[in-house]
């Protein structure tokens, strides 16, 4: 019955079409930020370079120092670190939702009150306050050219090779 009112009004029919597909384009671009949330926490890296400086000594007198002040930060969920010869490195994730730029502000006032305490060298040459997005997807593809290797054994080799264990 309903088929038949429709093919008996084509031109209807492509109207009726034409404002659904109007209606979708519509809501696509109206549609809320709750849609496509952000997924990845905000990040704030931190430099500091300490030339001449073996590993150890850098993590003694610039990470640890650092590290103290980053504690309690509002907001934070974890950081790493990394200490080089010659360069210290630390990276501070923050909740989901948590203003980028208040993270940084937070941290850089952080690294303000323990900049005294650092060698003179890392206070000559600054330490460094950066905010970032961190990506935490990836999409990668990996096939076999050949043809030979099924989707179990592509999964294994992967495993086998690159995560970490």
């Amino acid at each position: 019955m309903i088929s038949r009112f429709f093919a008996y009004r084509p031109i209807f029919a492509w109207v009726l079409a034409i404002i659904v597909m109007a209606a979708g384009i519509f809501s696509v671009s109206t549609m809320g930020v709750e849609q496509y949330p952000d997924i990845a926490p905000p990040t704030v890296s931190i430099n500091a370079n300490y030339g001449g400086a073996d590993a150890a000594t850098v993590e003694n007198s610039v990470t640890q120092i650092l590290e103290q002040q980053l504690k309690g930060l509002d907001g934070m969920l974890y950081f790493n670190s990394n200490s080089s010869n010659g360069s210290a490195g630390i990276t501070v994730t923050f909740d989901k939702g948590t203003d980028p730029d208040t993270a940084q502000v937070q941290v850089q006032n952080a690294i303000s009150r323990a900049l005294s305490r650092l060698p003179a060298v890392v206070q000559q040459q600054g330490v460094n306050v950066n905010k970032a997005q961190a990506d935490m997807l990836m999409v990668v593809a990996i096939y076999d050219e050949t043809g030979r290797a099924t989707n179990s054994d592509i999964s294994d080799y992967l495993t086998t090779h690159f995560q970490d264990p």
